[in-house]
């Protein structure tokens, strides 16, 4: 299949979204927004045997994956998702099944925020790339910016933690025929933004939130520099779940705190406002949990982890630093 079959068997029949004025078939999309909104916009790459491998994905996993991995990030910032773009470089050995199977895993979870792909770019290449830009709406002023903590706040995680790390040590210790291990298995080919949770906390004026893409450690690390505050993490309160608890403590902690891929949140709120959090959770079914503060002193920008009644410095790698 050449270039053009390529991309006219991959265009879009219709548009899901009213402000989209014309997608693929031109230079350039056309976009009108509509008035009292702000567009946010993120891009990942991906590489084939760096992010992902037919080891442990089939190409529906990851075009779904690396969808999902862009459309976390939007919910990070409070965003509705729109649009995607994809530029793609493949190499000869890719056949053209395989191809369309990605752009199919891409479809399938673009259909469950009503995105549209309005264009994007193929070209050949020694490595499988992919490449994607998304766009998404937010109401002014709503933006969810890593700078937005402040002292007092509570910080707060959406699921469980080092899901999609133990997922991929299953996948590759080939070990994941049971129902318990398709969960973890799922969680890291198939991960699922919370996107409908961060929607409805957009009626509050201020929120912090970042996407656990790297681990905890990063992210509250990223936070922690950002707001230029301390954030004061409690291991014991991490929602972990049994399954990794049942490996030595180094394992548990390296899966935990810098396993990242889970796409989870984390965030701080002001404490009167945590009822907003909790509600917001309940009615789109997912799991919040209250992990630690935020504490500001002088220009510290730390992260600590307490356990065991010990307060240590959480690395960005998840190393612990004993003071």
């Amino acid at each position: 299949m050449d270039e053009f079959k390529f991309i006219e068997s991959i265009t879009p029949n219709y548009y899901r979204q009213s402000s989209l004025m014309k997608g693929i078939g031109d230079d350039a999309a056309v976009v009108r927004p509509e008035s009292g909104l702000e567009i946010v916009t993120a891009v990942d790459t991906m590489v084939e045997d760096v992010h992902f491998s037919l080891k442990t994905m089939k190409p529906y996993h990851i075009g779904y994956r690396v969808l999902g991995a862009n459309i976390s990030d939007l919910a990070a910032m409070g965003s509705n998702p729109a649009y995607y773009m994809v530029s793609i470089v493949i190499p000869s050995h890719w056949s053209d099944n395989q191809l369309k199977e990605i752009y199919r895993g891409m479809s399938d979870h673009a259909k469950k925020y009503r995105m549209d792909l309005i264009g994007g770019d193929t070209v050949s290449g020694n490595q499988l790339v992919v490449t994607v830009t998304v766009f998404g709406f937010v109401p002014n002023g709503r933006s969810r910016l890593r700078s937005h903590a402040r002292e007092g706040d509570i910080v707060f995680v959406t699921g469980h933690l080092g899901d999609s790390a133990y997922g991929l040590h299953l996948l590759f210790g080939e070990k994941y025929s049971s129902d318990g291990a398709q969960y973890f298995t799922k969680r890291h080919q198939l991960p699922e933004p919370r996107v409908h949770f961060a929607e409805k906390l957009q009626m509050l004026n201020r929120l912090c939130l970042n996407d656990i893409s790297d681990g905890i450690a990063s992210e509250a690390n990223e936070v922690a520099e950002a707001s230029n505050v301390e954030i004061h993490l409690d291991y014991h309160l991490l929602p972990i779940r049994d399954e990794l608890k049942e490996f030595p403590f180094d394992q548990q902690n390296e899966w935990v705190l810098s396993g990242g891929e889970d796409f989870e949140l984390i965030g701080t709120v002001a404490e009167k406002d945590w009822p907003v959090v909790q509600d917001a959770a309940h009615s789109t079914n997912t799991k919040v949990t209250k992990v630690g503060y935020v504490k500001k002193e002088g220009q510290n920008s730390q992260v600590y982890l307490h356990a065991q009644q010990e307060k240590q410095i959480l690395r960005k790698t998840g190393y612990v630093h004993k003071q």
